[in-house]
């Protein structure tokens, strides 16, 4: 069994680094070719897909053996030339799928991007009307200190009246 950080290494480099450079390879090409492009994308809704699952799958079958090594053998088993193995998982797998539950799913994420606008609206006015008040609460403690501010006490006669004596003294002599 691969150790779990050299295994992680892999997957971030075979399953992420490597396609999305050759991702970006079919799509800076001065004539991009379509079918490369349309494997790419494929590719990476299936990345998704295994994203979105591999919370629950390591939850409930992680503790097989070599779990960990299994996926990264799919992932490249995606990208590889010999097996594009994309091609196969989408068409027979995601795409049918998709295609039969498009409508719903489309409904659901209309109302959670709705949710989400009103809960972020909720949120942003809520901490608005925070802030206002520990501004407003900030100013009044501020404006309180100041007017209980002591005045600086004023020169006693003593010291004035010790003054001109030696002014008087030194203008004398």
């Amino acid at each position: 069994m691969l150790g779990y950080l050299l295994n992680r290494l892999l997957v971030l480099l075979l399953a992420y680094a490597y396609p999305a450079y050759e991702c970006f390879k079919s799509i800076e090409k001065n004539k991009p070719d379509i079918e490369q492009m349309r494997f790419w994308c494929q590719y990476w809704i299936i990345i998704a897909a295994m994203t979105v699952w591999d919370p629950f799958g390591d939850a409930f079958i992680g503790w097989f053996p070599m779990y960990s090594e299994v996926k990264l053998v799919i992932c490249v088993y995606l990208w590889y030339p010999k097996t594009q193995g994309t091609k196969y998982i989408y068409n027979s797998f995601l795409k049918p799928y998709l295609s039969k539950h498009e409508a719903e799913i489309d409904r659901t994420l209309s109302q959670l991007k709705t949710r989400a606008g009103d809960s972020a609206s909720l949120y942003f006015q809520r901490v608005l009307a925070y802030v206002q008040i520990r501004v407003v609460e900030i100013v009044q403690l501020v404006m309180a200190q100041s007017m209980q501010r002591p005045e600086p006490a004023p020169e006693t006669q003593t010291a004035s009246a010790g003054n001109t004596k030696k002014t008087g003294a030194s203008t004398a002599k």
